[in-house]
């Protein structure tokens, strides 16, 4: 409530929005700050704390009581608060007039009629409908009415100009309405044109939730279009956003709805547009904490003001209802001046805090009540004297209160308490603000034994307490120090005896046993106390003796000095007078020397010959002389002695006196009634003197005074004037300002206060009634200050008879003293005169106004007929009597019939009570069609028939069931419904839709129905059941409804849903190998439940594992028996078995895989062989193991004839002697196994030789490895001279020598062993024996098989407890996939489960999962060298919700005195079933809550509850989705039934303690640990600024292929995100081996692993533009793929992950979308390889270069992102500071020719064959550098291949060295192929290339 617009002619009344406890006491004031004063008749404050103002007549009409700003107050003991200002406004009953200009418009254009009105009134006046030739205009076919009361014509004919338009306005306050002039339309034919605006909206503000119209119309020819656009971008696609004839219209406004909006309107021959700013604001919500707090003085005091909803506000601080001022206590911080801290808080600080936030017109408020208490410690609880033995553990505990809470500290005869491990203290703070300490003592000794004492200190004091603890053991005295004493104060001295029992302690001075005089006292533990110390007699020596045993006692002394604190004789300070001297001395008359005087005046310093002050100090005593006495030496004079012993002090006041003196003499003035005026009076004086205002009545002489009373009204001003806020006549007469200050004698002037009055009316007609045709008199009367003019108007018009002498008016004039009176005559009424007269009266002093309202009667106008409510059998009516011809209506009628039948047949109903507007017509028949009118009665007669209507009735419900159901099965889990609509005549209207209930007829099903409810398409309809059981019997029903419910149902009919596949696998599986190629399957059937149709057979699954690791072609055989013969399999082989069932639905699931072998046999022909000479005698064989040996190789034979030898079998070659030189011998060999013999090997003939040509024993081929595995390649050569070896490794088209390393290494025996191969060790090794006679070689393929890359993982589908997924592998690796794992986990946890998949599926469903709950799912493939690359980790969220609750329905069904029954039907599931119901429920006003749980489905009861008591209740209901909460409030009845009445909420002051303490802690540590996480990120953040600026650099170089500059080149822009490495997903047990390949570094994998599971996900994307044309908006290509880059250098290890997706991107906001959506997708180079295809085709890619124009970062939350610049200036162009946070922009530069020769280590994508491994090989020196992207093309169309984009790896090697390449492999079903010419091709040009270093952020 901060505006109230009321009528003058009904008042206000303005409750105080306050309360509390204790009762509060309300006050109102105005904005002003002044005091609210009754008046009589216009304003009085009720005693509740009300503010009325009553009606009034207009000359009563103030501003300033009015129209004003009012607040309130509210008081208790707590603090003051105040309501936010409420301005209060009085609108008048004054007349006013609404027209309506006429319009023109062209045929088929939009006309708009506007109600014009007067501005005056525009605030409190609206149109509320329009009317064409006096008929009322229903909005809708051509005629629309807008929120703000245009009236818009569309497709404007040319008998819409013979029509007149009328607006009808109403008063918002009065009620009253007014009708317009009658406009007209001009209607021409369409002529070309440009748009013309007719009408257009403008900026404006709005708060959030609320609906806005945005008018924006045109006319033109031809008619013009309009689009609407939003910051320059058409209209986002959603149904808030409704454009109609009269605008755009935006319901359920939103911030991001605020925005520039522009309005195009455009035909062919122009345009033109509207633009405004639609801001769209929350309403303010301030928050204030801590809301309540206790605490103590001098504490520290921090209020945090939290404003939500529009972001332009300020705050203001308020203090028991007082604006808050910073001080030396009080700071406001804060952008918004949101905080206020108080340090060292005072009493005076307590009581209440508001705080204010304000903006335009809106304002809200929340406030704290703060109180301060005497903090000073006290001990509460505490320990007593106690005797405990050596070793005993002994705890100590000492509780204290304060505010603040005290801290407490512990001492030992003197001493703080050691903390060690035997000694431990500890503390605590209490919910009620107690601390307790405790001091443990583990293994007491004797040391330990002494007076304990504990001291509680804070800001505001300190309390100790000491009690002995007595350790037993031979008593001690500790060492005591000496004891330096106050005189005057009492001192203690402790005996430090330690050691239990002794005797007695006593002490002694002087010889003397103490006490010996009564100052002294000795308690019994020892300690000495000394009362009021006085020097002489208590300073010296003191000796403890303690007696331990009868005649043994020890001693100990201490030496007391005493110290006496100066003591000043009391003085006074006498009055004196301006002028005079003061002389005041101070004199010490006690205290030890030496003693420091001076003197301080009003608490500071007075410096000696300041302000004419002269100090004298002697030894003792000091004077303060002052020799000329003036006002500023008045105040407080303190003189302060003090010494090593005390500093006191005393304090005496100087007042200096001045009688008073007028400043300000009154002087005769005149006041005007009503007005304020200020009587002025000022004097001055020491002390201040006090002003009396006298009164005595009367202008003659003055009678007699009398004290004037002080009200709200008048009060005395600061300065002493009189202010009379509302000057009345009984206040003129004489007035006496008298002023006394108590010096010399009193002063007083007087006055004469003379009241003018103002000219007011004091008589006139509110309201006359004519009849039509008669003559009226009106009278009015003025009173007033003589001369008064009177002026009448009519309406806005003034009437001047004497200047317009056809106007037949008469006006009679009377005069009397102070009284004037004035009538005229009104010519005969029409209906037109129903206006207001106004009479004015005007004087010197103001002008008064009365209103004379004329109605000229007639009957009525016809009622405005309207329908409220149709049934199926009646019908509700209502009416509005727009005008009732200025008569009170008598009466209506209402006629209704059919709508075929004529009005003869009318049925009426007569005589309905005026006071009613609706009625119900009944026993109407249903869906039939009615006419129905009306009419109305006054005293003058009938109106005209109202405008007819024609109604339908409702429908009923069906009286008959659907027809011609049938069911037929679809799938294994859904039948379909077939069915016809009900008879026509029973369907007793529109059929609506359908309900269709199914159950379950099989065995165990309960027998409920499940519904489902479709919508009618017609009379034939169809369903799909779902989600049922399968192979299962179902029964299924249908209903029909419509609008007025459910029809009957139809005959149950049943169904069975079609077969599936067995969901387990065969029992009971076994294999037996039979021979060498046979063996035998057997099995026994599935369970019958999971076989979910009619068995049709079983289906055997096979394949071989081979040694090396690879799997065999998988085979499968069909049978309907359970046994099955596998024949023709490979001999002394390893197979994998797994059985399935199948029926008509197809597979089932697999049975577990059965390992089983082959048997051996005889061994195939040893793969090769050769013979070659070594000596003149002898010489070497050497063969391959045969390629089947079909078993274990046991030996080999070697034939050569006539001679047979035998050989190892893991030797592969033999030496044969004692040959004969020159013969030719024929050789060949034979492998054995334990089967036997086999076949034997080709026959190769050799001849020995004295001197041979080198040759090589070993064999060539291909050799297959898994990675990370040393590896050796033979190379066994003879000859003679002795070979030398040599190794090379070909690259293109040329063969590299190998360098020899650590992992490089020839054996003597030329063995070629590499270790921990990787990829890039693939390809084809030469080995080269040569010696002077000749050279051989062999040619090695070597194979690295590596882990599968990613597979792309996508969900497919969800549902409630399932999540299907779909996957496509990525490349093998060179090894047969083996299988999937799966994992899965709930998203807030990381508690992974495993799914393991079979190889050969790519799907899976995730069943048995919880309702609405998002799940995480990551993917990997296993092939023979392990686990691969993990996808990406996708979420999912199964269907489903929290329950919620239907607020329509009531919490409660039914309560009575001691029982609630609750609603559970008011909930609603979310799709998941609700588990748990909760409820706790108590008393209102108690702390306790009771609590119940119970499920869903049970009926619950609130049972044993108090009778006539109020409750608190709050119920959650939850499902696996989450819970959803519902509180409410009520009251049981009393023991008769009855109900009780409301109460209010009482809480007492240990409640809300209680409540702070445990609210405000949580809050606290919340909000520091809020804190803590702020500084971390901004300190990450300013790292991550850092480096964007350049200050940490880590740069990862990217090389582009530049094109020869001969072909002139065409460029392609690129939109980059590029994605550091270092936060790839690593959670769950699965592996990730991606970072370990060869030619990785696998330590940085392991720093990355080490990370929590931090879920990234990174995806990148190259668009590929036609050449020259990066500027437009031609469409572009996106083509991605998967790559992976690592390298190190100067310890920096970085590796990346980047998905590319292949799709269409318009502009960069539309790729980062593309890349939104791919972000789960991982693609092989294959589809890299596709999309550059299919560029190329297109030629996107001819002659094309490749220029990075934008990077983005879809996750800037890793520490380890960087950016920087290149080192060379010229590689980048621009470089922008990023726009946002994570995102950069550069554009890179043409190159330079100097920069040829640096991209020289290229590499292209080859396509991997099955048997085969193509490589590529870059040339160039290499260097140590990071990852590095390749972007190689074409020279020109001649070069046969498109441009490729690949991975180049460099590894470190010496300057102008070999590098290693990468090797690059494509999958099987590569499109990009290459051939050897085209390679060649691509690298001669190499030395074209540049490379350029970017820095990636």
């Amino acid at each position: 409530m901060q505006k109230v617009t009321f009528s003058s002619s009904v008042g206000v009344s303005l409750p105080c929005p306050a309360g509390g406890t204790p009762n509060v006491i309300l006050r109102w004031y105005l904005a002003t700050g002044d005091d609210i004063y009754d008046v009589p008749h216009i304003r009085h404050v009720h005693a509740n704390g009300t503010l009325q103002l009553y009606p009034f007549s207009p000359s009563a009409f103030n501003s300033y009581i009015h129209d004003n700003d009012y607040f309130c107050t509210a008081e208790n003991q707590a603090g003051k608060i105040r309501s936010p200002n409420i301005h209060v406004k009085a609108v008048f009953r004054e007349p006013y007039t609404v027209r309506v200009a006429d319009q023109r418009s062209m045929r088929g254009n939009v006309a708009v009629f506007k109600c014009l009105i007067p501005p005056a009134v525009q605030e409190y006046v609206s149109v509320v409908s329009w009317e064409k030739d006096t008929v009322s205009i229903i909005p809708g076919n051509r005629f629309f009415l807008t929120s703000y009361g245009a009236l818009y014509i569309s497709d404007v004919q040319k008998e819409d100009a013979l029509s007149t338009y009328r607006c009808i306005t109403k008063h918002k306050y009065s009620g009253e309405t007014r009708q317009s002039n009658g406009a007209r339309l001009s209607v021409m034919d369409p002529t070309e044109s440009t748009p013309s605006i007719l009408d257009s909206f403008q900026s404006g503000e709005i708060q959030a939730g609320r609906s806005i119209e945005l008018p924006c119309i045109a006319s033109g020819y031809p008619n013009p279009t309009i689009r609407w656009l939003k910051d320059g971008r058409p209209l986002p696609a959603d149904s808030r956003w409704t454009r109609r004839l009269t605008g755009l219209t935006v319901s359920d406004l939103r911030l991001e709805d605020s925005g520039n909006y522009i309005c195009e309107v455009t035909n062919s021959f122009g345009s033109k547009e509207v633009t405004g700013h639609l801001s769209v604001i929350d309403p303010l919500r301030v928050t204030l904490s801590p809301k309540n707090l206790k605490t103590g003085i001098s504490s520290t005091l921090f209020f945090t003001c939290a404003v939500q909803g529009s972001p332009e506000f300020t705050v203001t601080w308020y203090h028991n209802t007082e604006p808050v001022t910073a001080d030396q206590h009080i700071s406001i911080q804060g952008v918004h001046n949101e905080t206020l801290q108080i340090t060292a808080a005072q009493k005076k600080h307590s009581g209440a805090y508001q705080c204010f936030a304000n903006r335009k017109d809106q304002t809200a408020q929340d406030f704290s009540i703060i109180l301060l208490e005497d903090g000073t410690p006290r001990i509460v609880s505490s320990f007593s004297e106690r005797v405990v033995s050596p070793g005993e553990p002994f705890s100590l505990m000492c509780a204290a209160k304060g505010a603040p809470p005290p801290t407490i500290t512990w001492t030992l005869d003197d001493e703080p308490v050691v903390r060690d491990s035997s000694h431990r203290a500890s503390q605590y703070t209490l919910s009620d603000g107690s601390t307790v300490s405790h001091v443990n003592v583990s293994s007491p000794q004797i040391r330990d034994g002494g007076v304990y004492r504990c001291a509680a200190r804070n800001s505001a004091g300190s309390a100790e307490y000491q009690a002995r603890i007595n350790v037993r053991g031979s008593p001690s005295i500790r060492a005591m120090r000496n004891i330096t004493a106050v005189a005057g104060r009492n001192t203690f001295i402790n005996c430090r005896v330690i050691g239990y029992p002794y005797y007695s302690i006593k002490w002694y001075k002087d010889g003397l046993l103490l006490p010996d005089n009564h100052r002294q006292v000795v308690y019994e533990n020892g300690t000495l106390k000394l009362s009021d110390v006085q020097k002489g007699m208590d300073e010296g020596a003191y000796v403890c003796s303690v007696l331990i045993q009868p005649q043994y006692s020890i001693n100990q002394s201490v030496h007391v000095t005493v110290k006496v604190p100066p003591l000043i004789q009391p003085f006074d300070i006498p009055s004196t007078s301006i002028g005079k001297l003061i002389y005041i001395a101070c004199v010490v008359s006690s205290g030890d020397m030496p003693i420091r005087i001076t003197w301080h005046k009003d608490g500071q310093l007075i410096v000696p010959g300041s302000s004419g002050v002269a100090i004298e100090t002697k030894e003792f005593m000091s004077s303060l002389q002052i020799s000329k006495v003036t006002l500023k030496h008045n105040g407080n004079y303190t003189c302060i002695a003090s010494n090593d012993a005390a500093t006191v002090s005393w304090e005496r006041q100087l007042i200096v006196t001045v009688p008073p003196r007028f400043v300000v003499q009154p002087n005769n003035q005149d006041g005007i009634y009503g007005k304020s005026g200020v009587l002025n009076c000022s004097v001055e004086g020491y002390p201040p003197p006090k002003v009396m205002w006298k009164h005595a009545k009367g202008i003659g002489n003055p009678q007699q005074y009398h004290p004037v009373p002080l009200t709200g009204r008048i009060q005395i001003m600061a300065n002493g004037s009189l202010l009379i806020r509302h000057v009345l006549e009984e206040d003129r007469g004489y007035y006496l300002c008298q002023a006394s200050n108590g010096v010399g004698s009193d002063i007083s002037k007087s006055m004469v206060l003379t009241v003018k009055i103002p000219a007011m009316i004091t008589s006139h007609p509110n309201t006359t009634i004519a009849i039509k045709g008669q003559n009226k008199e009106l009278n009015c009367t003025a009173r007033g200050e003589q001369p008064i003019i009177i002026r009448w108007e009519k309406g806005d018009t003034v009437i001047d008879a004497e200047r317009n002498p056809e106007d037949t008016w008469r006006i009679d004039r009377l005069i009397l003293m102070k009284v004037q009176g004035e009538a005229f005559d009104l010519k005969p009424a029409e209906r037109g005169d129903s206006v207001f007269f106004s009479c004015h009266a005007i004087n010197s002093y103001g002008e008064g106004r009365g209103l004379i309202q004329l109605t000229v009667q007639e009957p009525p106008d016809p009622p405005e007929l309207e329908v409220r409510e149709v049934k199926d059998r009646s019908m509700n009516l209502r009416w509005t009597q727009r005008f009732d011809g200025n008569s009170m209506i008598t009466s209506y009628d209402i006629e209704y019939k059919n709508k075929s039948d004529t009005w003869d047949f009318k049925y009426t109903t007569r005589n309905i009570s005026p006071t009613n507007n609706q009625a119900n017509i009944v026993e109407l028949h249903p869906a039939s069609v009615y006419s129905i009118r009306m009419y109305s009665y006054n005293k003058i007669g009938r109106s005209q028939p109202s405008k007819e209507l024609t109604i339908s009735t409702e429908e009923a419900q069906p009286d008959g069931p659907p027809m011609d159901v049938v069911l037929q099965p679809m799938t294994s889990q859904s039948i379909r419904v077939t069915w016809k609509a009900p008879k026509k005549e029973l369907q007793n209207g529109v059929i609506r839709g359908y309900q269709i209930g199914y159950r379950e007829n099989g065995p165990g099903s309960n027998g409920q129905y499940s519904i489902v409810e479709m919508k009618a398409t017609g009379d034939s309809e169809v369903y799909t059941l779902d989600n049922l059981k399968k192979f299962a019997q179902y029964g299924v029903v249908v209903q029909a409804f419509n609008r007025a419910g459910t029809g009957p149902s139809s005959s149950e009919i049943n169904a069975t849903t079609l077969e599936d596949v067995p969901s387990q696998p065969p029992q009971n599986v076994r294999a037996i190998s039979v021979t060498s190629d046979e063996a035998v399957i057997t099995w026994s059937e599935p369970p019958r439940m999971t076989l979910n149709g009619v068995l049709k057979g079983y289906r055997v699954v096979y394949w071989s594992l081979f040694p090396d690791g690879e799997w065999g072609e998988m085979q499968n055989i069909t049978t309907t028996r359970e046994q099955v013969e596998l024949k023709g399999l490979e001999k002394f082989t390893n197979y994998s078995v797994q059985v399935l069932a199948y029926t008509q639905a197809g597979d089932g699931v697999r049975s577990n895989v059965l390992y089983i072998e082959t048997r051996e046999d005889y061994p195939g022909p040893p793969a090769g062989i050769k013979a070659v000479p070594s000596s003149p005698n002898s010489v070497v064989v050497s063969w391959l193991p045969p390629t089947k040996p079909n078993g274990i190789i046991r030996k080999y034979t070697i034939y050569c004839a006539p001679s047979e030898y035998e050989a190892n079998p893991e030797q592969l070659f033999y030496r044969i002697t004692h040959l004969i030189r020159g013969q030719q011998y024929l050789i060949w060999a034979a492998a054995v196994t334990t089967a036997g013999r086999g076949n034997i090997s080709e026959k190769v003939t050799v001849e020995p030789a004295g001197k041979a040509p080198a040759k090589i024993l070993s064999f060539g081929g291909k050799v297959t490895t898994p990675w990370m595995k040393e590896v050796r390649l033979p190379c066994s050569s003879v000859g003679e001279p002795t070979p030398t070896i040599k190794w090379t490794k070909d690259s293109e088209d040329s063969a590299i020598p190998l360098a020899l390393d650590g992992h490089r290494l020839i054996l003597a025996n030329g063995t070629l062993v590499l270790r921990s191969v990787k990829a890039e060790d693939s390809g084809y090794y030469t080995c080269t024996a040569t010696n002077t006679l000749g050279f051989d070689t062999i040619i090695i393929n070597l194979v690295v098989q590596v882990p599968p890359d990613q597979p792309r993982l996508t969900v497919s589908s969800t549902s409630t407890s399932s999540i299907t997924l779909t996957w496509i592998p990525g490349d093998n690796g060179g090894s047969s996939i083996r299988g999937f794992v799966l994992q899965y986990s709930v998203d807030n946890t990381e508690e992974w489960k495993d799914v393991f998949i079979s190889s050969s599926e790519r799907s899976f469903k995730l069943d048995n999962l919880r309702c609405g709950t998002w799940y995480k799912v990551k993917l990997a493939a296993k092939n023979s060298v392990g686990a691969g690359r993990i996808s990406e980790i996708i979420e999912a969220k199964t269907h489903g919700r929290e329950p919620q609750f239907n607020k329509d329905q009531p919490l409660l069904n039914h309560v009575n005195s001691t029982h609630a029954n609750l609603n559970l039907q008011g909930w609603t599931s979310g799709g998941c079933p609700i588990t748990d119901v909760l409820l706790e429920y108590r008393p209102k006003g108690t702390w306790a809550w009771q609590n119940l749980r119970a499920n869903a489905s049970s009926e619950l009861f609130l049972a044993e509850l108090r009778e006539a008591t109020w409750y608190e209740l709050k119920v959650k209901a939850c499902n696996s989705a989450g819970c959803g909460n519902q509180s409410s409030q009520f009251a049981t009845t009393d023991y008769d039934g009855s109900t009780i009445p409301p109460i209010k909420s009482a809480r007492g002051e240990g409640d809300d303690v209680k409540k702070l303490f445990t609210i405000g802690c949580p809050v606290i540590l919340g909000t520091l640990g809020m804190g803590l996480l702020f500084i971390i990120r901004k300190k990450r953040k300013e790292k991550r600024l850092k480096r964007l600026r350049g200050e940490d650099k880590a740069t990862i170089p990217v090389t582009d292929t530049e094109f020869n500059q001969s072909v002139n080149p065409q460029t392609f822009c690129t939109g980059v995100s590029l994605h550091h490495p270092a936060l790839i997903q690593n959670s769950g047990p699965l592996i990730d081996m991606s970072d370990i390949r060869p030619g990785t570094n696998p330590v940085s994998r392991k720093s990355v692993k080490s990370a929590h599971s931090t879920r990234n996900r990174y995806s990148s994307q190259w668009t590929l533009t036609r050449p020259g044309q990066c500027q437009a908006s031609t469409p572009a290509r996106t083509l991605t793929s998967d790559w992976r880059t690592v390298g190190s250098q100067h310890g920096i290890t970085v590796t990346e992950s980047d998905s590319y997706s292949a799709s269409l991107s318009q502009d960069t906001d539309k790729g980062r979308n593309s890349m939104v959506s791919t972000e789960s997708a991982s693609s092989t180079y294959e589809e890299l390889a596709r999309a550059y295809e299919h560029a190329k085709l297109e030629e996107h890619l001819q002659h094309a270069k490749f220029e990075i124009t934008e990077c983005f970062i879809s996750d800037s939350s890793s520490d380890q992102m960087t950016t920087g610049t290149n080192d060379n200036a010229d590689s980048m162009t621009s470089m922008s500071t990023p726009s946002e946070p994570g995102i950069c922009r550069f554009t890179a530069s043409p190159p330079k020719p100097q920069d040829y020769d640096r991209g020289k280590n290229v590499a292209v994508p080859i396509p991997h064959r099955a048997n085969k491994s193509d490589v590529a090989l870059g040339s160039g020196s290499g260097t140590a550098t990071l990852p590095q992207r390749t972007m190689l093309g074409s020279s020109g169309p001649s070069a046969g291949v498109g441009a490729a984009a690949a991975m180049v790896v460099a590894s470190s090697g010496s300057s102008g060295g070999p590098s290693a390449a990468s090797k690059m492999g494509g999958s099987r079903d590569s499109l990009l192929e290459n051939s050897s010419a085209g390679i060649g091709r691509l690298q001669k040009q190499g030395a074209g290339a540049y490379s350029k270093s970017y820095t990636l952020v």
